[in-house]
């Protein structure tokens, strides 16, 4: 629909105004944060951008650039807004004038320079006055667009505790009066670790969404990489961070093979691997290459095992045996219920569904895993293998009533119905 088109009346306007958003609210929050310097304030400004957007698009259309129409809406309010305070009406009309009358400064000289609003605003809300949890879930909010309900699906805890952690940690950034900067020397290093975590959280709400009809949202995944490419160019030292970009360059390689033409999931087994795009498998292999022999944090142990199943031809020549080595490097080294998990998923390949089960049951009261889809499912997945029928049936039911994503939610009726 264009500015030309006949008034919308139906809704679907509506609709695209929020697809708008949910794609392009992060930029639009790091442009107004660089005017305002407040990351909570500009999240209003923009959403006072989308509701001027509701009100207009309906009438006029939608804007050839929706994106650019609702950033100027959104710049033009916050230049106001900073206009009318008296104790910064001449910085701020400086501001203003420069935002309105010129093009966008040249790329900065200096090499150390972050030139990204994007990068500035996941550094600015990952500063060290956040707890770890709040500095995650405000990236989150403010960089993916995410709701409360997929934040909280991401930690396997509350909407109410994510909603508190996202009030507070702005209100403690304006407190704080922290700057809308990217840091520099050990500040950067400090702040680093955080920062991998929130892409690396981003990347994966994009490549398994925690609800809605749709099992991938390719837009998260590609901000996610993007930040990672960024971040390898500018700590190109940080073995941790080319480990991050290679998880990410080879997780998204298998993205065209991860749903059927309706959309339906396809499991890893069923995938169609000339589907995968050997482009990123290639520059994934090169960056855990960049990242050097070890000894392996984190993310560069998981890109090890993402490069066992990209090195697969085909599903059966997977080489279990060292992925479920590398799983258990990296639940020592980083130890969660969900590694675990996936540790014991490995196993069960490696060694048979019976060594795998063993390891699940012991996740079972696992307070984290409570309500997590995942563990009756893939104890599901190894019952059925056990020719345990009734059980594995039982375990998909109770997997589809704990799954937000529709898909996902149909996969695992399908299982079941099947058994």
């Amino acid at each position: 629909m264009t500015e030309t088109d006949a008034v919308d009346t139906t809704g679907t306007t509506a609709e695209t105004v929020e697809t708008v958003f949910r794609i392009e609210s992060a930029r639009i929050i790091a442009a107004v944060a660089r005017v305002v310097r407040d990351v909570g304030l500009a999240e209003e400004i923009a959403q006072d951008a989308l509701v001027a957007a509701l009100e207009q698009w309906p009438k006029s259309g939608v804007p050839e650039r929706p994106g650019a129409w609702l950033t100027a809406i959104a710049k033009r309010r916050a230049i106001d807004l900073v206009r009318r305070r008296e104790t910064y009406a001449r910085r701020l009309a400086e501001v203003g004038r420069a935002l309105e009358d010129t093009p966008p400064p040249p790329e900065p000289a200096d090499p150390d320079d972050i030139d990204d609003d994007l990068l500035r605003l996941v550094f600015t809300a990952c500063h060290p006055v956040l707890s770890a949890e709040a500095r995650t879930a405000l990236t989150l909010r403010l960089l993916g667009g995410l709701t409360t309900q997929e934040i909280a699906r991401a930690f396997l805890t509350s909407e109410a505790t994510v909603a508190q952690r996202i009030v507070r940690a702005k209100r403690k950034l304006a407190a704080a009066g922290v700057p809308f900067e990217a840091p520099y020397g050990e500040e950067r290093a400090g702040r680093l670790p955080s920062v991998l975590e929130v892409v690396y959280l981003i990347f994966n709400e994009g490549y398994s969404a925690t609800a809605g009809d749709d099992l991938c949202r390719p837009a998260l995944c590609e901000d996610a990489l993007r930040l990672a490419r960024v971040l390898e160019g500018l700590l190109p030292d940080e073995p941790e961070v080319h480990g991050l970009a290679a998880l990410l360059e080879l997780q998204a390689s298998r993205i065209p093979a991860r749903t059927g033409p309706g959309g339906e999931p396809v499991l890893l087994a069923d995938q169609n691997r000339a589907k995968w795009n050997r482009m990123l498998i290639l520059r994934g292999l090169e960056a855990l290459r960049r990242a050097g022999s070890g000894p392996y944090g984190p993310y560069c142990l998981q890109a090890a095992i993402a490069a066992c199943h990209a090195r697969a031809v085909r599903y059966e020549e997977t080489d279990w045996a060292t992925i479920a080595a590398l799983y258990g490097r990296l639940a020592a080294l980083t130890p969660s219920p969900v590694v675990e998990l996936n540790r014991a998923v490995a196993v069960s390949m490696a060694k048979g569904p019976e060594a795998g089960l063993r390891l699940v049951d012991a996740l079972t009261g696992e307070p984290a895993l409570r309500d997590y889809h995942l563990l009756p499912s893939v104890r599901g997945d190894l019952l059925e293998r056990l020719g345990r029928q009734e059980e594995a049936r039982a375990e998909f039911e109770r997997a589809v009533s704990l799954a937000r994503n529709e898909r996902e939610r149909d996969l695992l009726l399908g299982r079941a119905r099947r058994l």
